[in-house]
Formats: structure tokens, C-alpha cells, sequence
């Protein structure tokens, strides 16, 4: 059963210069009381999601950040969260711009497919079964970078994404940085 916290009102906000309005509805509240069977007689399922928290992001972030200084090279690193939202980003300093949005959509490929980036390369090759997946989802990288992001129990919270130099090297990097959240 759902209730309405009668405490929630929906709000409206006019925006007269834009031509928009924004409307808010009531929040819905799940209670405690066991819930109804679905359509198919079994009882609802529950799912249990785990995201990666900010301290986590940066974790990632600083490992990765002195792995690059190990291998000499610049980087630009975005980690994004279980959903593929952008969570923390870094560029370092001479790191080169075009490479952030390389670094973000690594991350994004990793998180939409919990795979490295470089596997899922392997497997986009012409005759191959997932050629030409880099055109969907808004444009995804299929080459080494993107690693996932596992949370002590081994569930996938996020993914990191490294790009500036070789795919080795941003592979190396990517991977220091998921291997120091725990």
C-alpha cells in the first residue's frame, strides 16, 4: 500500500520569463505493510542497490591521480555512479581537453556493461557480436580505460574512466583507481 504524507505538498513555480512550468507532486512514501502480489501472483521483489559514495569517488580518484604520476603521464579521470552519473572528475594539470570527455564516457561504458572497456572492444570488432555498439547509448568508448568499480562485497557501485595517453596507461591507471575503493 502506498500513503501520501499529507505533510508533502505539491508545489508550482512559474516561470513567466521562459514560458515554463515546473510542478512538483506529492512524495510517496512506501510503508512497512507487506505489499500486494504482482499481476503474476508472486510477491514483489525487492531490490537492494548500493552506490558509490563520494569518499569512495575520491579514493578512486587519488589512487588513480598517483598512478599517473608513477607513469609519467597526464590524465583526465571521471568516476561515475551505479547509475553512469558523473560522481568525481579530475584533469590534471597539462592533461589534454579532449580527453574529458573521452575519460567520461569510458567510465559511462564500464558502468552500462560492468565490463572494462577493452574487453567490450573485443567483441565491437567488425564481425563480431556487439560491432558498432559504440554508436548507441549517445556514443560510448570501446577501448581500454574504463574499468568498474566494485564495493567490498564484490557488487558493481560505479565505474572509473581514465584517458590521456596510451590504452595500456589509461587502462593501468583506471585500474589502480578501482582497486582502491573498498
Amino acid at each position: 500500500m502506498v500513503r501520501r504524507n499529507p505533510l508533502v505538498w505539491g508545489v508550482v513555480f512559474g516561470l513567466g520569463f521562459a514560458g515554463v512550468t515546473l510542478v512538483s507532486h506529492p512524495v510517496q512514501r512506501a510503508s512497512a505493510e507487506p505489499q500486494p502480489p504482482t499481476p503474476s501472483g508472486r510477491p514483489a521483489a525487492v531490490i537492494d542497490s548500493k552506490d558509490i559514495s563520494l569518499d569512495q569517488a575520491d579514493a578512486a580518484l587519488e589512487a588513480a591521480a598517483r598512478k599517473a604520476v608513477d607513469t609519467k603521464t597526464r590524465m583526465d579521470i571521471a568516476v561515475v555512479d551505479a547509475g553512469g552519473n558523473l560522481k568525481a572528475f579530475a584533469r590534471m594539470d597539462g592533461a589534454w581537453l579532449g580527453s574529458i570527455d573521452i575519460a567520461i564516457k569510458k567510465a559511462k561504458t564500464a558502468r552500462y556493461f560492468d565490463m572494462p572497456t577493452g574487453e567490450i572492444g573485443k567483441l565491437s570488432q567488425p564481425g563480431g557480436p556487439l560491432y558498432q555498439i559504440e554508436v548507441s547509448n549517445g556514443g560510448l568508448i570501446t577501448f581500454p580505460g574504463g574499468v568498474p568499480i566494485k564495493s567490498a562485497d564484490g557488487t558493481i557501485i560505479g565505474a572509473i574512466g581514465v584517458s590521456g595517453s596510451s590504452v595500456e596507461n589509461d587502462h593501468t591507471v583506471a585500474a589502480a583507481g578501482a582497486a582502491a575503493v573498498k
